[in-house]
C-alpha cells in the first residue's frame, strides 16, 4: 500500500522524532493532564483516559501522525472536563438547566443518521450542537474566543481534508455545522477506527457508560446556559450500544432510530474507517478492517435490540432509509410528525440544502469484499437486528 498523500508522508517523517514517547505514555499523558489544568476530585476520569493513551500508544503499526491524534484527542477531552468542571464550580446553577424531551438519532452507521440529524436541525424550535462547540465545549463567548474556537476546529477539518482528501466525500466535516455527540464523550469505540487497539476492546466492552452520559448532559447544560432554550437534538450511531446509559440520563428522551440494510451500512462504514485508518496507521489490513467491525456493529446492534425492549413505544420513532433517502420531501415532515415538531414552510424551504450531496464531493463507492466479508457474513451477524428491520419496513 503507498505511504499516502505527500502532505501526510512529510508530516510522518517531521514527528518521527517526537513519536519516542510512545515508549513512556504515562509521561505523555502527564503532560497533557498538567496542560489541561487543574480538575480535582476526578481520578476516576482521568485514569480511564490514561489506560485509553496506554492501549493507543501499544498500537500496531500507528504512524507518528497517528501517536499525534492519540494525544490530541486525550488532551482535548481532559482539558474540556477541567473547563467544563471549572465552569459548574463558578455556576452551580449551570446544573439546573433542563434538557427536556432531547431527540437522540441512532441507528447503525451509514443509515441515514447524518441526514435525519440535518433534516431535524432545520427547525428554529430545535438546537444542534455545531462541531466547533463540541471540540470546545463553553459558555457563550466574546466575538474574538467565539473566532478563535471556530478557527481550531476549521484546522482539524482542514488536516483531515488534506491528509485523507477522499474522506469527505463519505462524511463531510463541517466546523460551524451539526455534529455528533461522539466528539463530545471521552469514551467510544471511534478510536478502533484510527488504530489497531485490541486490549482497549474488552475494556470498553465492559465498561459502565452512564458516567459519560452525566457528563455529556453537562456539556449541554453549559452549551445552553444563558441562552435561549429550544429543544435539543443530538446524534450519534454510536448511542445505539448505550441506550440504557443514554436513558438513565435523559429519562424523558425520543429516540429516532434510523434503519438500512446491514450490508450496505457495513460495507460503507469500512470503507469510511479504511480512509480514517489510513491517516494514523500503515500499512492498513483490510480484511482485518472488516472483521473488526462487523463483530463491533454486530454486537452494538444487538446491545441496542436489548434497550429497545425497555423504551416506551411514544418515546421510540423508527426511521427507514426509504423515508429520507429516497424522498425527503416526504419522509421529512413525517419525520417531524413523529418526534412532535411541527415542519413549516420555511423548513421545506431549506430542505433541499441539506438534502443536497454536499458541493465538491463524489459518490461513494464501497464494497465488502474489499473487507473480506460477503453478505452472507452481514447476514447471519445481524439476523435478529435484519428481523426488526423487516417489521418497520412493513409498517
Amino acid at each position: 500500500m503507498p505511504s499516502g498523500p505527500l502532505p501526510l508522508t512529510l508530516a510522518n517523517l517531521l514527528l518521527g522524532p517526537g513519536s519516542r514517547t510512545r515508549r513512556r505514555p504515562d509521561r505523555a499523558f502527564d503532560r497533557l493532564l498538567a496542560a489541561a489544568g487543574p480538575a480535582q476530585d476526578d481520578e476516576r476520569f482521568a485514569a480511564d483516559l490514561r489506560h485509553l493513551l496506554r492501549c493507543w500508544a501499544g498500537a500496531e503499526r500507528l504512524t507518528p501522525v497517528g501517536w499525534l491524534s492519540a494525544r490530541g484527542h486525550v488532551g482535548r477531552h481532559l482539558a474540556n472536563r477541567a473547563r467544563i468542571r471549572r465552569l459548574l464550580a463558578a455556576h452551580p446553577e449551570i446544573e439546573q438547566e433542563p434538557v427536556e424531551r432531547p431527540v437522540f438519532v441512532v441507528g447503525l452507521p451509514r443509515t441515514a443518521t447524518t441526514l435525519t440529524h440535518g433534516i431535524l436541525s432545520l427547525s428554529a424550535d430545535h438546537r444542534c450542537p455545531l462541531l466547533w462547540e463540541l471540540l470546545t465545549p463553553d459558555l457563550e463567548l466574546p466575538p474574538e474566543e467565539r473566532e478563535k474556537a471556530i478557527t481550531t476546529a476549521r484546522r482539524l477539518v482542514g488536516g483531515i481534508n488534506l491528509f485523507s482528501p477522499r474522506f469527505r466525500h463519505i462524511h463531510n466535516l463541517r466546523p460551524e455545522g451539526p455534529e455528533e455527540c461522539t466528539f463530545a464523550l471521552p469514551h467510544t469505540v471511534m478510536p478502533l477506527s484510527q488504530a489497531v487497539i485490541p486490549e482497549y476492546l474488552p475494556w470498553h466492552e465492559n465498561r459502565d457508560f452512564e458516567a459519560d452520559y452525566r457528563y455529556l448532559k453537562q456539556i449541554y447544560q453549559v452549551l445552553q446556559y444563558g441562552r435561549p432554550r429550544r429543544r435539543w437534538v443530538l446524534k450519534s450511531p454510536l448511542h445505539l450500544e448505550n441506550l440504557d446509559a443514554l436513558r438513565a440520563v435523559f429519562p424523558d428522551a425520543t429516540i429516532v432510530w434510523t434503519h438500512r440494510d446491514p450490508a450496505t451500512a457495513v460495507a460503507s462504514f469500512c470503507s469510511l474507517v479504511e480512509h480514517g485508518m489510513a491517516v494514523n496507521t500503515r500499512p492498513l489490513d483490510l480484511h482485518g478492517i472488516g472483521a473488526t467491525w462487523l463483530e463491533l456493529l454486530a454486537r452494538s446492534a444487538a446491545r441496542g435490540l436489548t434497550a429497545r425492549a425497555g423504551i416506551p413505544r411514544e418515546s421510540l420513532v423508527d426511521v427507514p432509509y426509504s423515508w429520507l433517502g429516497a424522498d425527503p420531501a416526504a419522509g421529512a415532515p413525517k419525520l417531524y410528525a413523529a418526534v412532535g415538531a411541527r415542519w413549516t414552510e420555511a423548513d421545506a424551504a431549506r430542505l433541499p440544502a441539506v438534502a443536497a450531496r454536499p458541493g465538491g464531493t463524489r459518490v461513494h463507492s464501497y464494497d465488502l469484499a474489499r473487507y473480506g466479508l460477503t453478505r452472507a457474513d452481514v447476514d447471519t451477524a445481524f439476523a435478529d437486528y435484519n428481523a426488526l428491520r423487516a417489521e418497520v419496513d412493513r409498517a
